[in-house]
């Protein structure tokens, strides 16, 4: 565990150089994930069901027990390792894959992510840093948007925003902003903090500031789909002030079913996600 000084951190916009490192620490993130949404799908009592039906039937053609027994497990697990990345996405994002240079269009133009704990005489030391690695990529940046800037404006609109914590060039963490979107309500998702910079308030910082970008542009209400299995990504989000989808936030006459957010479901329709709701 390394010890974290959060006033050293810059939150920015993904860039197209970033883009190698972030989908390392994506990796990072989704390790274990699969296997414990496997686990929770086989343990269900329907899915207990049609696996003894299986092997009981298995065992009349095979006249063995051990491979009647491992046999459905076996592909089942195959089955579920192939479909389970395409049906949820990874770490709450609607689509199972993500467009990063879509996302990395014009980044080195947006305004950083606030950070209560940035000192202002490092912002203005980081600023001239940005200012003078611009300069540097300027005639290479300009080649490319030659050549891709229609396309990349078509993909910038769906792709969604990947926000990064840097200190001294070094990626802790990202967060995104689903692509998908319905007028006032956003979707957060890719929350991961490198495994030496955990529990060091990194991942909240890092949705805290996204949250307060998107109260600015109107947004109310932000939803968060956590895999059903974690339960430390539930106890964190409701540290933040959120809810489970369908609790009560303590007002009357509250409506829930306006912005209703489907859960993702996977194998028989067993819900993979937990929705999680904060209003701004």
């Amino acid at each position: 565990m390394v010890r974290l000084d959060l006033g050293e951190v810059v939150l920015r916009r993904m860039q197209e150089k970033d883009i190698e490192a972030v989908k390392a620490l994506i990796k990072e993130g989704c390790e274990g994930m699969e296997n414990r949404l496997i686990l929770h799908l086989l343990t269900r009592p329907l899915a207990l069901f049609m696996l003894a039906t299986l092997s009981s039937i298995l065992r009349c053609v095979l006249h063995s027990f051990i491979l009647a027994l491992v046999i459905p497990v076996f592909i089942l697990i195959i089955y579920l390792k192939l479909t389970i990345p395409r049906s949820v996405g990874i770490l709450g994002s609607s689509r199972p894959y993500w467009d990063y240079v879509g996302s990395s269009y014009h980044a080195d133009t947006e305004p950083d992510l606030p950070n209560p704990y940035f000192n202002q005489a490092k912002l203005i030391t980081n600023q001239e840093k940005t200012r003078r690695r611009k300069k540097a990529k300027e005639k290479k940046t300009n080649e490319r948007e030659q050549v891709d800037e229609d396309e990349l404006k078509e993909r910038a609109k769906v792709a969604g925003e990947v926000w990064v914590a840097d200190s001294d060039a070094e990626i802790m963490g990202c967060v995104a902003r689903d692509g998908w979107s319905r007028d006032g309500v956003c979707r957060i998702c890719r929350l991961v903090v490198q495994s030496w910079y955990r529990r060091e308030g990194l991942g909240r910082l890092l949705v805290q500031g996204l949250e307060s970008k998107t109260k600015q542009s109107g947004i109310r209400r932000v939803y968060a789909h956590v895999p059903f299995p974690s339960r430390v990504g539930e106890a964190f989000f409701r540290r933040l002030g959120y809810r489970l989808q369908g609790e009560t936030a303590g007002t009357e006459g509250e409506e829930e079913d306006e912005d209703y957010e489907e859960p993702e479901k996977g194998w028989l329709g067993f819900p993979l996600t937990k929705v999680f709701v904060k209003d701004l």
